[in-house]
């Protein structure tokens, strides 16, 4: 439980960023209230965004709550093994910025099914919608309630359900309201917010550990230095193994990273061409800092554990005779252990701050796909107040059903092994219709559709298989590896139906692909430091060298 002062910093955090999500969209609203595109504004905050926000939106719509709870759980479990997710993320975002971003932007498009649309057909475009929706709303939405429910009910000692719903209806309120403008906004603070407190989690893990070497120390005696390392060998343990994590990654961050509604309607807001290849590059840069700030603090724990100066006895029960340790609220008991009064409040406000602009994101983009993609299919004619307004309510119906997953979820011993192994099956078919769309002139509409098709059903079955039997060959193989195995399938399936029934372009479809790999980066960009080329090549250079460090 933590004391008064705290508790009155958390709720004017709550409160303050309430009144700047409805004060910006509500004035942004006001300032277009003659705008004839009342839809574009309100989903995509009138194309306006330049690249600092939309890199910071970027960073805070990924980083939820989720990543705060469960990657300092992964680090106390595993150590620096679940950091990869976040350095491999700076690839994907460079694959967004040089290749994806210039298509969307060109295209116009207001949402990613709709640039499937243009590529392949109206049924890949309808497909997607739906698994769009779908996962956002167990991916991004149920997922950070979880984590956000056992922090809250930890600290607060309120009933999980009750505090999330709490925070859910503010977040919704002020995301319903201002539309995409309020969400890039409030997200731009609560990034700021949110690595604040990871920053302060972090020196005070370090500070309490009495530097590095100590720790090293106690990862030597206890035989745990594998701990440090981020590429593992062959027949690790955790089933991630360096291979696992250069083949399967790929395939899990190209679908989250480039071709997710809720992450790349950020880039789909931009005022231009340069602004969207440069916000994803920014957010790159910011993606370095997880492993130290929110890995790293996990690893420390288990030191600090190990050592006696971090009581872990709460999180510690007895199952069939074994002690074991649930490691999901560990960040929970370094906050009240190594935090003191008055920090305590930040920090809860930086666990906010990701729960908030997670939900946030989601309900925008949900709303945006519900309004265009799917009611605007059947109401052709449907004024913007109508798009509008089907997205509000489409937005809330989201959350309720969100609310409704979390004991389901709640059966997952990580969070963030669960949110991957989920994604894992989703992503194959998607990344591979996106891949193929932008890179092959020769994908067609037809092996697009059936390729969504059966590969997402083949995905949900062995999903189901692997839960029901996992002591079967396909419940034995690591999520990682079943996504690299999946999307195997799925590319020769496309590709086959693709010469099977070759592709008939249309005038617009014909414009939406590249050439070749170089036509991208033809475009001058900006000058100077800011110019996408250089931050591509030296982001790259950047995440080559920390992981030759950490290999």
């Amino acid at each position: 439980m933590i004391d008064s002062p705290d508790l009155i910093i958390s709720g004017l955090y709550i409160a303050a960023i309430f009144i700047i999500g409805l004060w910006s969209g509500l004035r942004h609203q006001r300032k277009t209230r003659d705008n004839k595109n009342v839809a574009g504004e309100y989903f995509l905050a009138g194309k306006k965004l330049r690249w600092p926000m939309i890199g910071l939106a970027l960073f805070a719509t990924n980083i939820s709550c989720v990543h705060l709870v469960s990657l300092a759980q992964s680090g106390f479990d595993t150590g620096l093994l679940n950091g990869d997710f976040e350095w491999m993320a700076a690839f994907t975002l460079v694959l967004l910025a040089l290749f994806f971003a210039p298509f969307y932007i060109r295209s116009g498009v207001s949402t990613l099914p709709d640039f499937l649309e243009k590529r392949y057909d109206r049924a890949s475009r309808d497909w997607l919608a739906i698994v769009s929706v779908v996962s956002a709303v167990i991916i991004h939405i149920a997922f950070s309630l979880l984590a956000g429910g056992i922090v809250l009910h930890t600290l607060f000692g309120v009933n999980m359900y009750t505090s999330v719903i709490a925070i859910s209806v503010i977040t919704t309120i002020y995301t319903i309201v201002g539309g995409l403008t309020a969400v890039v906004v409030t997200e731009s603070i609560q990034t700021i917010v949110l690595l604040g407190g990871a920053i302060i989690m972090s020196f005070a893990a370090y500070h309490k550990m009495g530097g590095w070497q100590p720790m090293v120390n106690i990862l030597q005696q206890t035989h745990q230095m594998s701990k440090l390392s981020m590429m593992r060998p062959s027949g690790d343990s955790s089933g991630m193994p360096w291979y696992a994590v250069f083949l399967g990654y790929p395939v899990l961050g190209i679908w989250y990273w480039c071709a997710d509604q809720t992450i790349v309607q950020r880039v789909l807001g931009a005022r231009d061409e340069n602004n969207a290849r440069v916000g994803p590059l920014f957010c790159g840069f910011i993606k370095i800092l997880p492993v130290f700030i929110f890995v790293m603090p996990g690893l420390f724990a288990y030191a600090l554990a190990q050592s006696g100066h971090l009581d872990i006895s709460a999180l510690k029960s007895i199952q069939n005779g074994k002690e074991v340790i649930n490691s999901k609220g560990i960040y929970t008991l370094m906050i009240t252990q190594l935090i003191p009064q008055g920090l305590i409040g930040i920090l809860v406000a930086a666990l906010l701050s990701g729960l908030m602009s997670q939900i946030s994101g989601a309900l925008n983009s949900i709303s945006t796909i519900v309004s265009y993609d799917l009611y605007k299919r059947y109401k052709p004619a449907a004024k913007d107040e109508s798009l509008v307004r089907v997205g509000k309510i489409a937005a809330g119906v989201s959350l309720i059903v969100s609310l409704a997953l979390l004991p389901l979820l709640n059966n997952y011993g990580s969070i963030f092994d669960g949110l991957n192994d989920i994604i894992a099956h989703i992503a194959p078919p998607i990344t591979c219709v996106f891949l193929l769309g932008v890179f092959w002139k020769k994908a067609s509409a037809v092996s697009a559709k059936y390729t969504l098709w059966i590969g997402s059903a083949i995905g949900v079955v062995v999903f189901i298989i692997s839960k029901v039997q996992p002591a079967s060959i396909i419940g034995s193989v690591p999520f990682m590896m079943m996504a690299f195995y999946l999307f195997c399938i799925c590319f020769a399936m496309q590709v086959t139906l693709s010469y099977l029934f070759p592709v008939q372009h249309t005038k617009e479809s014909a414009r939406l692909y590249w050439k070749s790999p170089w036509e991208p980066l033809q475009g001058a960009g900006w000058p100077g430091l800011a110019n996408y080329k250089f931050l591509s090549v030296l982001l790259l250079l950047i995440m080559g060298i920390l992981f030759w460090i950490f290999r």
